[in-house]
């Protein structure tokens, strides 16, 4: 366990300080670092498939024509959620940007109720309702909406969705998605080229490094949560989710001197709260269910001992 809460915090923590990197591969463009994260997640992922020989689990999925459709809606938005959010860095909207994360779960639970017909515990209303709340006091602050927030908590909670219905191993769910965008993509990368807007290999030796290795930054901390989700319980994930947009947070107002004026810092006070609620009640069912099941554990012994007897 100690190992998996070890891999969470890295991943969570990777996932935080993104942005400078993101930052750092000014000047170029989103779409076009979009396009190299996909081409070098593939070529990433595809190695380390090759280094640990599990190629014919990949053939096996890809003979899944349901699994593979699925891939490909997946893989259309976690591309616009890595588009999204790189234009946030780029026009210093960082601070939006993890507000986006912040409410990721409160959206997941919206998906319950819409899409998987869940009943919602009256904690989780609340949750939802003070969320909403946080919501309209941030279009308030803003102007308008919080769209980059708002679409990814929307692509990120459908993603993980579809995923999660899919049930498919985390490396070879990577590369199966980024085969499905490497095609547009090589075909934008080839564009700039031809019109010689393209930053890779002109701007600097270091800028391509980092352009390319946009894949291992892509694939590391997906592997290292792939670990912990298997170790750590889903409660012990949920709290540490919290790691990345508070990162992201701290960056947009200390490193990147994002403004926050007091509207905005009580709408993300309003929504830290509805994360306190939800926690409190995901928390409070966890230690439920398990007493339940320590119960009927209890209550099992004697019966089975009966039978033998």
């Amino acid at each position: 366990m100690r190992r998996g809460y070890l891999s969470a915090f890295a991943a969570y923590a990777l996932w935080g300080v993104f942005p400078l990197y993101f930052h750092a591969l000014q000047p170029a463009g989103a779409i076009e670092v979009l396009a190299h994260r996909i081409v070098w997640s593939l070529v990433c992922v595809g190695l380390l498939l090759a280094v640990v020989r599990r190629y014919s689990r990949l053939r096996a999925l890809l003979r899944d024509r349901r699994l593979v459709a699925g891939i490909a809606v997946a893989a259309v938005f976690i591309a616009v959620n890595w588009g999204v959010y790189i234009f946030a860095v780029n026009a210093d909207r960082v601070v939006e940007a993890s507000l986006g994360y912040f409410i990721n779960p409160l959206f997941s639970i919206l998906l319950g109720v819409l899409v998987l017909r869940e009943r919602l515990r009256a904690g989780q209303w609340v949750a939802l309702g003070v969320g909403a709340a946080a919501v309209v006091v941030l279009s308030v602050d803003y102007g308008h909406l919080p769209w980059i927030a708002l679409t990814l908590a929307a692509s990120f909670g459908i993603y993980g969705l579809v995923k999660k219905r899919l049930g498919a191993p985390a490396a070879e769910g990577l590369l199966l998605e980024s085969g499905v965008l490497v095609l547009p993509a090589l075909a934008y990368l080839g564009w700039l080229t031809a019109r010689g807007q393209s930053t890779f290999g002109t701007v600097s030796a270091w800028h391509t490094a980092m352009l390319a290795l946009s894949g291992v930054l892509t694939a590391v901390p997906l592997l290292l949560f792939a670990e912990a989700a298997n170790r750590v319980p889903l409660s012990g994930l949920g709290i540490l989710q919290y790691l990345t947009p508070t990162v992201q947070l701290i960056l947009g107002v200390l490193v990147f001197n994002e403004p926050m004026p007091p509207l905005r810092l009580a709408g993300f006070a309003i929504v830290w709260l509805a994360l306190a609620i939800f926690s409190w009640d995901a928390i409070r069912a966890a230690r439920r269910g398990r007493a339940v099941r320590e119960r009927e554990k209890a209550d099992a012994v004697p019966a089975a001992t009966a039978d033998v007897r």
